[in-house]
């Protein structure tokens, strides 16, 4: 539970909405589809095998695994490179995660009554306008997450997953439930899943990818460390489908919950990283108990985003205690500080810092070019190639049981086989053009 609740967060809700929207709509839903069952599927199960077999932070496991099969140890090094993917990552997940606190206080004290569209872009644009403000709901995001590490993961984020988790799923699909009753429904339901096969590019190969292994949690360190908190016994293959569904239905959930909103106020499908944050506000003004409602949504996103930051930041921390010698206490908290240092740069393109471009990017999406497009395949890949190649299959088999031994067969030739050099194409491709 503690894996589902890291792999369902903002990724599925917030990401997933204006990535789609930036990249053609049902086309790129397509191959984000396909990449997230034929290749996120099969690495999934890898990394939590991988992690249980380690029995380590993502250093340790790399290196103890690569020393039991003979392996250079610089294969260690893949961990440190999954570790500095989920530090960038949070360089700017931090921030929005801030944006939901910000946005639970708004809806709760019912600041979005009655607004429109325009109000609802104003209101939006002013929080990016205030970096202060900004400042502090993502302190106050961080320290919650501070706070449930602290606890432990299983004390810390299992209670509240187990009870939270479907009550979000439920909201969601009342919401979707709510704009199947408008025309616009069926817009939106068009825009998710009639494709146009013409606005398939290499460029949309790579963005899917990367917002498959964004949205399950891939190559960030976060399920190989709650792999090796997965007690022996505990089948791996149910887990990794469990993940899978669960992310997925939450993620298609957020398209239906999105878009007929989008087209019903006239809105630009491709509105960027505010997209929800400028819908649902209107949403909510115009429903029925929409204080009630829209307090609720927000509270159990921000639960989601504070799980997902736990599967972040819990590597950091473990590695950080391991290397350092310190409690687990104190590597909490000065991770924690590191990374509300590290969110200022996020914080400051949105203001004072807007004009800067670097190779035509400002920070926020050069960080979120290299760490989602660059790190997370080349980390996917490395963990494919490590799982298919450099473990022996016979310990990988020892932790990846499959029903029938057949299955078994298959997909370890799929992640040994085709499953690199497709990761390797579209990482190429993607980039070169």
């Amino acid at each position: 539970m503690a894996a589902v609740g890291f792999a369902v967060g903002l990724g599925n809700i917030w990401r997933f909405p204006y990535i789609t929207g930036e990249n053609g709509g049902a086309a790129f839903v397509l191959v984000y589809l396909a990449c997230v069952l034929i290749i996120g599927l099969p690495i999934v199960m890898s990394e939590i095998a991988l992690g249980r077999r380690g029995q380590g932070d993502p250093l340790q496991t790399f290196g103890r695994l690569a020393k039991a099969s003979g392996a250079a140890p610089l294969w260690r090094w893949v961990g440190g490179l999954n570790l500095l993917t989920a530090f960038l990552i949070m360089a700017t997940y931090a921030t929005v995660a801030g944006w939901v606190l910000y946005y639970l206080w708004s809806a709760s004290s019912g600041a979005f009554s009655a607004i429109d569209q325009n109000a609802s872009n104003v209101y939006f644009e002013t929080l990016l306008a205030s970096p202060l403000v900004m400042f502090g709901w993502m302190a106050l995001a961080m320290t919650l997450t501070g706070i449930i590490i602290s606890g432990g993961v299983q004390k810390g984020i299992e209670r509240a997953v187990r009870v939270l988790m479907p009550l979000l799923f439920l909201l969601m699909v009342g919401l979707v439930v709510y704009n199947a009753f408008h025309p616009s429904f069926w817009a939106g339901w068009d825009y998710l899943f009639q494709a146009d096969f013409s606005k398939i590019t290499p460029q949309v190969f790579l963005a899917a990818i990367g917002q498959a292994f964004f949205s399950i949690g891939v190559a960030m360190a976060g399920l190989m460390i709650f792999g090796a908190y997965l007690p022996p016994g505990q089948s791996i293959v149910r887990y990794g489908f469990l993940i899978i569904v669960a992310d997925t239905a939450i993620a298609l959930l957020a398209g239906l919950m999105i878009f007929p909103l989008v087209f019903r106020y006239g809105l630009d499908p491709a509105g960027g990283v505010g997209l929800i944050f400028k819908v649902l506000p209107i949403a909510f003004g115009q429903l029925p108990y929409g204080v009630l409602v829209g307090g609720l949504f927000f509270l159990l996103l921000s639960v989601a985003a504070m799980t997902s930051m736990v599967g972040f930041v819990e590597p950091l921390v473990a590695t950080l205690a391991r290397l350092s010698g310190w409690s687990r206490l104190k590597s909490t908290w000065l991770m924690i500080l590191a990374l509300i240092v590290v969110s200022l740069v996020s914080i400051l393109t949105y203001s004072a810092w807007s004009s800067l471009q670097i190779f035509s990017r400002d920070l926020n999406g050069l960080i979120d070019f290299i760490s989602n497009q660059v790190l997370l395949p080349v980390g996917g890949l490395l963990i494919a190639v490590f799982a298919g190649w450099i473990l022996k299959r016979d310990q990988l088999a020892a932790e990846v049981v499959f029903p029938r031994a057949w299955q078994f067969r298959f997909w370890y030739a799929l992640l040994k086989y085709p499953l690199p050099g497709i990761i390797l194409v579209i990482l190429i491709s993607g980039l070169a053009t």
